[in-house]
């Protein structure tokens, strides 16, 4: 590959995806008081990738990023990724929760600014489930993208491979760098950080950035109003028929038929 990657990993600090969660008092959201958080698991696949990329081809890739934006919790998170090989990390700091929008337009602008040619970020966050960050990052960069993969692949043509999950099966599509692909469940498997590799990193200063200094023109005005959170419906027990006759009768007195 004759231009060398430069790869942003954006990860986001959820709620845990073992943590049940439960609709807080205030009805506009979740309950999160004493909950554990760690790093989104689509985002853990996207790091484990840029890792894999960089030891598949260490002459191609010239550094690895994270980058969260977020509260400051957040560092927790970006010090995992440091333990398991990232190059560096920065945090964009904020209090508010961001609308996919405007994470991607906050991403945009990074991109620009470091000079990053290939992005990689899970396909969605399991806290809202929008999965739309990465193709709108693509779009808002005038980038290619490649989505929900399950294979990547650098050839010796500046170019880069992506198998990817569909309704119907597999395609395989090839694009150029700079590059945007969004990872699936089945690329890889996150690796095990052992106790030793963060308490090195436990100390490491990350970089911190704020919206108000560091991305000042970037609109991130909420467009999206939460009206109510509520539990989903609770679904009726199943009920045991004897035979046909009893369930066109059953089907008729729900007037299903």
């Amino acid at each position: 590959m004759s231009a060398k990657l430069k790869i942003l990993v954006p990860v986001k600090r959820v709620l845990d995806h073992q943590v049940k969660p439960l609709v807080n008092a205030a009805r506009d959201g979740v309950a999160t008081q004493g909950c554990k958080f760690s790093i989104n698991p689509f985002d853990d696949i996207a790091v484990e990738e840029a890792l894999r990329l960089q030891a598949a081809a260490p002459g191609a890739v010239e550094a690895t990023h994270a980058v969260s934006i977020g509260p400051t919790k957040a560092q927790e998170v970006l010090r995992n990724c440091l333990a398991k090989g990232i190059g560096s990390a920065a945090l964009v700091e904020t209090g508010e929760a961001l609308e996919p929008l405007a994470v991607a337009k906050v991403l945009a602008e990074y991109v620009r600014q470091q000079g990053f040619n290939m992005v990689i970020l899970g396909k969605q966050a399991i806290d809202d489930d929008s999965a739309c960050t990465g193709q709108m990052l693509a779009a808002l960069l005038g980038w290619p993208q490649a989505t929900n993969a399950c294979k990547v692949a650098l050839d010796s043509s500046n170019g880069v491979s992506v198998t990817r999950e569909t309704d119907s099966g597999e395609e395989t599509v090839r694009a150029p760098v700079p590059l945007v692909i969004t990872t699936d469940l089945r690329l890889n498997q996150p690796r095990y950080v052992g106790l030793s590799k963060l308490m090195k990193v436990k100390r490491t200063k990350i970089p911190v950035l704020t919206l108000e200094k560091d991305f000042k023109d970037v609109d991130v005005k909420s467009r999206l109003q939460t009206v109510s959170v509520d539990e989903p419906a609770t679904k009726q027990p199943g009920v045991m028929l004897k035979d046909v006759d009893e369930l066109v009768q059953k089907l008729s007195e729900a007037k299903l038929l």
